[in-house]
């Protein structure tokens, strides 16, 4: 064989072995890693006060009749990896206001009545599939200063060995004040979007929220 001929058919297999990875190629880019949840502050009003109670249904307290004042909803969704793999057994830790925006808490100064049959905080590992859900009530807006009132939000603080642990706060959709939220707007629009819980039922009024970890 002459060294064009050979030349020739070097370049022809390299060609086609080129072309037969290209598939392959595409198919790994289409399954790009998720992007984590982004992280967001703690805030003032991570509860101090001790309790017992600290299950998935935050509109009843152990060993009281009554129930929680507000708009019953449930919340779900699932703690996963950035491959889309569930976490199991991580522990899900919420909080938040009551329906009239108020937080059991020392220094939450707001005129805003407490709600003595709400629980307002939950720690939970996530299941087998790494889901989580709980019942609450439809957080209240509340003031966090004279020139800006928060959206109605839940906190999580999740965490597992092995894995960065998060601190984050999730968001209704539909709300008119998280367009003007310092802390959501100072989000990219792909993190907001990240951070705002898809209404997926309306009987019980249910919402989805994935939580994804480093």
């Amino acid at each position: 064989m002459s060294d064009t001929r050979r030349r020739f058919m070097i370049q022809a297999g390299l060609i086609s072995g080129v072309a037969a990875m290209i598939p392959a190629l595409a198919r790994s880019a289409g399954q790009a890693l998720l992007h984590p949840t982004p992280a967001e502050t703690e805030g003032p009003f991570y509860p101090v006060m001790p309790q017992k109670d600290k299950d998935f249904d935050l509109t009843r307290i152990d060993g009281k009749s009554g129930v929680a004042r507000g708009k019953i909803i449930v919340v779900e969704g699932a703690v996963l990896d950035t491959q889309g793999k569930p976490i199991e057994d991580a522990t899900v830790d919420l909080w938040q206001a009551n329906a009239a925006g108020r937080y059991r808490h020392p220094r939450d100064r707001n005129s805003a009545p407490l709600d003595p049959n709400f629980q307002g905080w939950a720690i939970v590992p996530s299941g087998k599939q790494g889901g989580f859900r709980f019942k609450t009530v439809f957080p209240g807006a509340y003031p966090a200063s004279m020139f800006w009132t928060r959206p109605p939000h839940i906190h999580f603080k999740v965490s597992k060995p092995g894995y960065v642990s998060l601190t984050t706060q999730m968001y209704f959709p539909g709300q008119a004040l998280n367009d003007s939220d310092l802390l959501l707007r100072d989000k990219s629009p792909a993190e907001r979007k990240l951070m705002i819980a898809e209404r997926i039922s309306e009987e019980p009024e249910t919402y989805h929220y994935n939580i994804i970890l480093q």
